[in-house]
């Protein structure tokens, strides 16, 4: 318990990094213009998104939490989109949002703090559960591929439109998901990074590390992770070096 307890401010400062690694991934998903080509039906759940950067900047949690509840409802209500990464991406933004409500808080007990970082690592478990599936199903699949994919389900519910609009809603969906092909294992290294800083603060220091490297080796530029590995293994923390504080990862 004393390692943690010397390593607590920086770990902290790492956590909030890790908060904004993911508030840069999903403004590129979330904050597009709304337009016409966009499923209609998952069009609430963008805009109910946009206020999740007012909400975490203030801190208001049980915003934040409401807020994902009725955009996972939403997605849960569309067989295309209920193991969707959306659904991954907020998941993993749950076990952020509690991680983070540890930082802030400066009267919680530890029984309180053992119950949300209980809460966190479920949060996070799903969310990988989710990223690994859905990888399973799209990764290194062809354009073709991912079209007979995404029309075995996706036309589902969309029956009153034209054939037009419906072509453009599939163009649409099949770029974004074109789009996550690259992405995914990104998001996916973030949520082990998370799974790391749990298993860290319940003191299983060799699965954290475990979790680190295997974040690092899904994506070599978290530097999140890396920094985290440092602390256990007593190394000194890596700092972003000029071209990455120029030009910071945007996804």
């Amino acid at each position: 318990m004393k390692f943690f307890k010397n390593k607590t401010t920086r770990a902290l400062i790492i956590i909030v990094s890790a908060l904004a690694l993911l508030g840069i991934s999903i403004s590129h998903f979330y904050y597009k213009s709304i337009n016409d080509s966009i499923d209609p039906r998952i069009v609430e759940a963008r805009t109910l998104y946009e206020k999740y950067n007012v909400y975490a900047i203030n801190n208001d949690f049980n915003s934040i939490f409401t807020l994902m509840d009725s955009v996972e409802n939403i997605y849960n209500s569309v067989d295309h989109y209920r193991n969707s990464f959306e659904v991954g991406v907020l998941y993993n933004n749950r076990a952020a949002s509690y991680l983070t409500m540890t930082i802030y808080s400066q009267d919680m007990d530890s029984i309180v703090k053992d119950s949300i970082f209980l809460l966190a690592d479920i949060a996070v478990n799903k969310s990988i559960e989710i990223y690994e599936k859905w990888l399973t199903l799209y990764k290194d699949k062809s354009l073709v591929e991912v079209q007979q994919i995404v029309s075995n389900d996706f036309f589902a519910g969309l029956e009153s439109y034209s054939e037009e609009k419906k072509d453009k809603f599939m163009g649409s969906r099949i770029k974004e998901i074109q789009e996550a092909q690259t992405e995914t294992e990104r998001r996916l290294s973030v949520a082990y990074t998370n799974l790391g800083i749990i298993n860290r603060y319940k003191l299983q220091y060799e699965a954290a590390a475990n979790y680190y490297k295997k974040a690092i080796d899904l994506w070599d530029k978290n530097l999140t992770a890396e920094n985290n590995l440092n602390i256990l293994l007593n190394r000194p923390l890596k700092k972003r070096n000029f071209i990455q504080k120029m030009f910071p990862d945007t996804r």
